[in-house]
């Protein structure tokens, strides 16, 4: 593909959580996981997609369980493991021949470059896969908001949500056994059945924009380009016959 050809290319913004990055340990990060990982992104950019990454940082700390420590102290810990994160996914796209770039939301100087939606326009029409660390640079406001946020700025047609299981459930499907998962729901049902799928603030952007969110199972990487051509195999909020 011609470099001038990935401008028009369709894109999407990935939300990778903290914990999927330390697989079964629970903590820090599985080299083994995140490769394969770095591999189905990089198989959905040969599919014909431009890539943005939004990670969690609960595999290093999660912000709001420092009790001992105040909520806006808590919150800046866990911008800054996503700073970690972004480091060792761009390293492991990089490893497998991809090229990628991580963008942060607070300043670092010399180690990363400070996002703005002009440079990350910059690189992904370059072909670059952008991973954008540190969240959305504020306190109270999580992960999931960053990758709405993102995916708005960076004109991606959908928000691809990875998670533990394969999709959003009328109740939680470890506790019950007879949980129903939704092949498609409304942003505003998503709102009101409080599902804790994202948070409300990351599912009002992406209603307010019109932003489609395709919930899927992550526990299996090759689920990225799956859910990309076929949005069944999860589910999805907002989008065609679902507004």
């Amino acid at each position: 593909m011609k470099e001038d050809d990935r401008a028009v290319q369709e894109r999407v913004l990935l939300k990778l959580s903290g914990e999927v990055l330390a697989g079964e340990a629970g903590h820090g990060i599985d080299p083994d996981i995140t490769g394969e990982l770095a591999g189905a992104v990089l198989d959905l950019a040969a599919a014909g997609c431009s890539v943005g990454i939004v990670t969690g940082g609960g595999n290093f700390i999660r912000g709001r369980d420092l009790r001992s420590i105040d909520r806006i102290t808590g919150d800046q810990m866990g911008m800054l493991a996503t700073l970690i994160n972004g480091l060792a996914f761009r390293d492991a796209i990089r490893k497998r021949g991809g090229r990628a770039a991580v963008l942060s939301s607070i300043p670092v100087e010399g180690i990363f470059e400070t996002f703005s939606p002009e440079k990350a326009e910059e690189y992904l029409n370059r072909g670059y896969v952008v991973i954008y660390a540190g969240g959305t640079g504020n306190p109270c406001l999580t992960t999931d908001t960053a990758a709405a946020l993102r995916a708005v700025q960076t004109g991606c047609s959908r928000l691809l949500k990875g998670t533990k299981v394969d999709g959003v459930y009328d109740s939680d499907p470890a506790q019950n056994l007879e949980a129903e998962r939704f092949k498609t729901l409304t942003y505003d049902e998503g709102l009101k059945l409080d599902l804790k799928v994202m948070d409300a603030a990351a599912i009002a952007i992406c209603r307010d924009e019109g932003l489609p969110i395709s919930v899927f199972d992550i526990r299996d990487p090759k689920n990225i380009l799956r859910v990309f051509k076929e949005p069944s195999i999860g589910s999805l909020i907002g989008g065609m016959n679902c507004e």
